[in-house]
């Protein structure tokens, strides 16, 4: 007789596609990638109603073995301590989220940690960002003050790249799951990011695998930065290379650069998240070709 394998369910919340129409094409073209990867990988996918999102994950949470929270960065956390109180989290734990969210904050402690960040803004242009913000929204080129809620720091003209990179389980059910394994970078990636004539900047994508001259130094400045943050989980980690290379944000959960990413990478980002977050993250990934994406998911194949 067959032995009974149960299709284990797995929650991903979305926050956007029906909370914040001005991020909800990102959202989607994210979700979308998540779901197909954990339908091939044999799981059941559990998605939240319309409702009120944080009354949606503590009702489903409790019957997945497992899920995930996509929001933007000031909500992420407290949606992930509710996720976390009833399931397994494939994600970054709570406590990191809160830090990363506020963008002074960890600027200060990377700082701390050699880790190069843009810094306090001098005389003339600046770029001025919310402390806590997510992506390019309200991102800008001034030479004016900060508002509330704001802070400035330095304009660096450089070449913009970010890093997505899985870490292994730190915190959380670490008892349990922690191996030391480091984490897998999964690729380099080329922003895309378009400067307006007010000086606002626009994320409009960008392309990946790329290989920099400056490779080694980014990947080894990204696995820094998830050591001092203690993050877990799929991350992006935002660079301006120059003179250096400059952190300018940590994104610790799924970024819109993983729809290139899985166009060209032979393991499925689903398997990736769910063994790294029991502490079995693959060592490497194998990646064919390169991708050009777009902030609505649109891939073409270079």
């Amino acid at each position: 007789m067959g032995a009974y394998r149960k299709m284990m369910k797995v929650l991903l919340a979305e926050y956007t596609t029906a909370h914040d129409p001005s991020l909800a094409h990102e959202g989607v073209a994210m979700l979308d990638l998540l779901k197909k990867s954990f339908g091939r990988c044999g799981y059941e996918v559990v998605l939240p109603s319309t409702g009120d999102f944080a009354d949606e994950i503590g009702r489903l949470a409790p019957s997945c073995d497992m899920g995930l929270v996509i929001a933007p960065d000031a909500l992420l956390s407290k949606y992930t301590m509710i996720l976390e109180q009833h399931t397994h989290n494939l994600g970054c734990g709570f406590m990191t989220v809160a830090l990363s969210a506020n963008k002074v904050q960890t600027q200060k402690i990377l700082n701390q940690h050699g880790v190069a960040v843009p810094g306090e803004a001098g005389p003339g242009k600046r770029v001025i960002k919310p402390i806590k913000g997510c992506g390019a929204q309200g991102v800008r080129l001034s030479d004016g003050n900060p508002g509330d809620g704001e802070f400035s720091e330095r304009y660096i003209e450089g070449e913009n790249f970010s890093v997505s990179i899985v870490a292994n389980r730190v915190i959380g059910d670490a008892c349990q799951y922690f191996t030391g394994k480091p984490p897998a970078v999964l690729a380099v990636n080329r922003q895309n990011i378009e400067h307006g004539a007010d000086g606002s900047f626009r994320y409009l994508g960008g392309e990946t695998p790329v290989h920099p001259a400056q490779e080694e130094e980014i990947v080894s400045t990204a696995r820094r930065v998830v050591e001092v943050l203690g993050c877990q989980g799929y991350c992006g980690i935002d660079m301006v290379v120059a003179d250096n290379v400059y952190v300018v944000d940590v994104n610790p959960r799924i970024t819109t650069s993983i729809v290139g990413i899985a166009a060209c990478m032979q393991e499925e980002i689903a398997d990736i998240l769910v063994a790294a977050s029991k502490g079995q993250g693959p060592a490497e990934v194998h990646l064919n070709g390169r991708a050009r994406f777009d902030t609505n998911g649109q891939v073409t194949k270079l």
